[in-house]
């Protein structure tokens, strides 16, 4: 398996595919203030099935918290679809995935684009903090606000950059990005999974509920997490989470494309 630096160090991820299956391609979107190293081992298993996968680093992530402020949720999004347009030109069927925020653009990007299917991890659509709503106005006046932290992480910790703040002008690029995914759901038609974690302290349940009424019978499945926190790829139920997105991937590949059991 090849990719662009060490496992320790936020950095693109990428994996040309091998065997039959080298013809599927996946490209996954990590979260906001996250960094590939947050879907690693889930990039890594689809790789080892022989997936083509791609994981970008999205513009101002692994980084620091200074550089995110500088960056608009359009160049985050756009990073992603290049991506994804890239290993579809290489692909015969590419699917799109992402965690939390990268759940967001993932169906962003299938509302704009064919993609074969979507399979995403506590997608973030919507906010607990309700402060949000006149983020716009907020921002001139607080510069930055402490992360949200869960009360018992679980989760395996990565080294993603220094985002000890969060810098308010890039919450409000991120409600500008959850609108512009919610308005676009209605137009997704490809099958759509969802993994939920049970205790979320990041991603309100409003968001799952958003997904069900404006996706309709393009919601396929929701997949409960009972033992996870919200970065639930490195946590307890990550291995359910590789081996049923795995088995999504191989049922709605296209009829005409070779592929092997995961």
């Amino acid at each position: 398996m090849s990719e662009s630096s060490t496992p320790s160090r936020p950095a693109a991820f990428s994996y040309p595919g091998h065997g039959a299956n080298a013809r599927i391609g996946v490209a996954i979107c990590h979260g906001f203030t996250g960094s590939p190293l947050s879907v690693l081992p889930w990039a890594e298993h689809l790789a080892a099935q022989g997936y083509a996968v791609t994981v970008p680093l999205l513009p101002g992530h692994g980084t620091t918290w200074r550089q995110l402020a500088r960056t608009r949720w359009s160049e985050w999004y756009n990073s992603f679809e290049s991506a994804y347009l890239e290993l579809s030109e290489r692909t015969d069927t590419c699917f799109v995935a992402g965690l939390s925020m990268g759940g967001a653009i993932a169906l962003l990007a299938a509302s704009r684009h064919p993609v074969a299917g979507v399979s995403v991890v506590n997608p973030g659509l919507s906010f607990y903090d309700r402060r949000v709503r006149v983020i716009g106005v907020l921002k001139y006046f607080q510069k930055t606000t402490v992360p949200i932290q869960e009360e018992q992480p679980t989760a395996v910790v990565t080294e993603d950059g220094d985002y000890s703040r969060t810098p308010l002008s890039a919450v409000h690029e991120l409600k500008k990005l959850f609108g512009a995914a919610t308005r676009g759901l209605p137009r997704v038609t490809a099958p759509v999974q969802v993994f939920k974690s049970h205790t979320d302290a990041v991603v309100p349940p409003t968001s799952l509920a958003v997904l069900k009424n404006r996706l309709g019978t393009h919601l396929e499945e929701v997949v409960s997490l009972a033992s996870s926190g919200h970065v639930a790829t490195l946590d307890v139920d990550a291995p359910e989470i590789f081996t049923k997105s795995s088995a999504f991937f191989h049922a709605h590949a296209r009829q005409n494309t070779s592929v092997e059991t995961p």
